[in-house]
This record gives C-alpha cells, structure tokens and sequence, in this order.
C-alpha cells in the first residue's frame, strides 16, 4: 500500500513539473516528449491533486487558468482511453452528456457553415443575411449559461465537500470567460462592421474551440470525478434542484427515480404549517413557517453567511435575482463566486470581522436592470461580529419613480 502512495505522490510531483516547465516556456511537445511514459496511466484524481497542490504552494488560480488548456492537450492521450461514466437518462450526468451533444450540433451543423458562407460573401446584402443566422444561433448557444450555471452551483459544491477544490476553480473561471467571449460576439454581431469581418470570424471560432474543449474536461475530468465521489443521495438532491436553473438546449431524457436514497427525517425544526410552537422575539412571536414567508415575501432576496465565511441561509422569492440552490448551504462563501471576484469578497468579509466597515455596497447593470447589492455586517448586543448579510434588490422602477402615489390603483 505505501508503495502505490509512493508512486502515486511521485507522478503527481512529474505532472507538477510539467506545468511549472510549462509555464518557464518550454514548448508543449517538448514536455510531452519528457514526460510521456510517466503519465501514460494518469487518472484524473491526479489531474485534480496536481491543480489542488499547485495552488496550495502559491500559483494563482488565474495562471493555472491559462494553461488549462495546454493541460488538457498533455493529458488527452490517456485520458482518451478512460471509460465514460455510466449513463442513465435523466441522471444529472446524463443530462449533462445530452446538452453537449446539442452544444457540438448547434456548434458544427449550424454555426460553423454560417462562418464559411461568410467569409466567401462578397456582397453586403449577403453578408447581413449571414450575420442575422449567426446572431439567432449564437443567441441560442448563450443558452450554455444554464449547462454551467448547473455545474457551478450544485455539482462544485458537494466537490468541495470531499475536498475537490481547485479543479472546480479553475474550470469556473474557465467558464466565465467563455460566457464573456459569447456575449462579445453578439455584441459583435448585432453591431455589424464589414470591415472588422475576419476580426469577428476569428472570435467565433476562438470562442468554439474553448466551449468543444470544455466539453472535452467536463467529460473527461470533471464528470468521471464527480460519479467517483458523489453518492447517489447527493445526485438525487442535484437532480431536484435542476429544474430551478434550467437546461440548455434540450431537456432530461426522462424522469429519474434512484432507488434506496437516503430519505432519514433531519432533525431540524421544518417550517410547514404542521410544526408546532412559535419563536418569541423582542417586538414579537411568528411561527417557523410565518418567518418563512415573510422572507420568501421580502421585495430583496437576501442570503446569510455565518462568522465562519459559511452560507447558512437564503431567501426564495419568487423571482430571484441571483442563482441559488440548497447546495450552497454550507459552502464557503469564498467558493460560490467566480476565481475573478473571490479577492473583493475576502477584502469586504475581513473588513466587516475587523470592524472597519459596517456597509458595503454596489450597484451594476445586467439584463436591461439596475441591480443593487448592500453587504451588511451583523453584530449581536455586544458587538461581536456574527456574520454577514446579503440584499439585492432589482430597483429600475423604483429609479424612475417621480412625483407622487396616493391613491390604490
């Protein structure tokens, strides 16, 4: 046994050093020649320890962002020869695997021929025709949002609970920036400018390349780890909460029902209206399920995390603002935001727990709406910090208010 820890702790150490000589700027052929016996069996346990033991020692999360890709290119020889998960329709896996497949079809029978009929369209009249197809395809692939929105808000959660860090990190910073090189196009697209024709030809396929190269770790890394880890109550729990951020492009393939889950009552206070017994307040007494709905009521959503940086809690209005499903409770607050804004969160958490700051706040602009979000620092009687409260509110209407209302509509 301590042998195969050994040799396992060794390739580990190999496949560090094909990075870091990466990263000095050896060439990717050079390192696969180097390296090419020592990782001809590597799992993609190894991929995550590597990337987990990188950023342990230091490296930003952003440079091993930027080689990602040259991992892959490392690694795809063996990895091609590792089985694929097993499939049942309607499993999250399964789900997942079908919206790839819509992804590659949209990508190679829809998108791909529209860039050859404009790169030989002479006329304008025939490029705008082309540039009008490619706008509605690419409109369509924003629909990927979802496919990654799920991946980074139910399956990195229960990851992170085994430990499985920095892949996830990595691959949703990854995701980001294929999101926004998405919006760029379309941006690019409805704003048409035949001079700028191969500048925008060359984005799209920059940005199909990276989205099929996703689609090759997730299917070969990320998804291969997570059936490793995952148990089939945590599957059912992500199942569940999968309708409520949507599916890209196409739907499950059926309804799935695993057999002997986990169904053991928690012995938490349930806020339905048959628990008994009420909570008394300073200013009054409600019921576990009155506090309930007057949160689920608030025109705010808002989300707790605890003084140990640790989601405990959200609002469920109808009409949130933000992704939330129940798999973030318990997450660390630093790991339910992208590798980009993870610095701003730490900065305004340490400063509320320093008591510098009482209030933080921001305002951005995203779908046509003005978002406002006030992060407050929650003390109790005697100062002490307990945590720190999030609330986002969409106020475009309330900014166009003037004047007055004092009648009932």
């Amino acid at each position: 046994m301590t042998e195969l820890i050994n040799n396992r702790q060794y390739r580990i150490n190999l496949l560090k050093q094909i990075i870091m000589e990466l990263h000095q700027g050896k060439s990717v052929e050079e390192v696969k020649e180097k390296f090419r016996e020592a990782v001809k069996d590597v799992t993609h346990e190894e991929v995550a320890a590597m990337e987990q033991a990188l950023i342990q020692e230091g490296l930003p999360v952003e440079e091993i962002q930027k080689m990602c890709d040259v991992h892959a290119s490392i690694f795809k020889e063996t990895l091609d020869k590792k089985p694929e998960p097993e499939m049942i329709p309607g499993h999250p896996i399964h789900t997942f695997t079908q919206e790839n497949r819509a992804l590659e079809d949209l990508i190679e029978n829809e998108i791909k021929p529209r860039i050859e009929v404009l790169k030989s369209a002479d006329s304008r009249q025939e490029q705008k025709k082309v540039v009008l197809e490619l706008l509605e395809k690419y409109n369509l692939l924003m629909d990927i949002d979802k496919h990654y929105s799920r991946k980074e808000n139910l399956i990195f959660p229960y990851l992170e609970k085994y430990g499985i860090t920095a892949p996830p990190k990595v691959m949703w910073g990854v995701d980001d920036e294929i999101r926004g090189e998405i919006k760029d196009v379309i941006n690019d697209l409805k704003n048409y400018d035949a001079d700028a024709r191969q500048n925008i030809i060359n984005k799209i396929q920059k940005n199909l390349e990276r989205i099929q190269d996703m689609i090759y770790k997730e299917e070969k890394i990320l998804f291969p780890m997570a059936v490793q880890n995952l148990t089939q109550d945590e599957w059912y729990e992500i199942y569940k909460e999968s309708d409520e951020i949507g599916f890209c492009l196409v739907e499950p393939a059926a309804k799935w029902e695993p057999q002997n889950i986990n169904l053991t009552e928690k012995t938490d206070v349930v806020a339905d209206p048959h628990t008994k017994g009420s909570i008394k307040f300073d200013t009054g007494i409600l019921t576990p399920k009155q506090i309930e709905l007057i949160f689920n009521h608030l025109p705010v959503d808002i989300t707790f995390v605890d003084k140990d940086d640790i989601v405990k809690y959200f609002s469920l209005g109808p009409e949130r603002i933000f992704t939330r499903t129940k798999a973030v409770i318990g997450r660390s607050v630093q790991n339910c935001h992208p590798p980009a804004s993870v610095h701003i969160v730490e900065k305004l958490v340490k400063d509320f727990k320093d008591g510098k700051k009482d209030v933080e706040e921001f305002w951005i602009n995203m779908g046509g709406k003005l978002i406002y979000i006030r992060y407050f620092a929650v003390r109790d009687e005697n100062g002490e910090f307990v945590g720190t409260l999030e609330v986002t509110q969409d106020i475009t209407r309330i900014k166009e208010i003037e004047g007055e209302k004092r009648l009932m509509d």
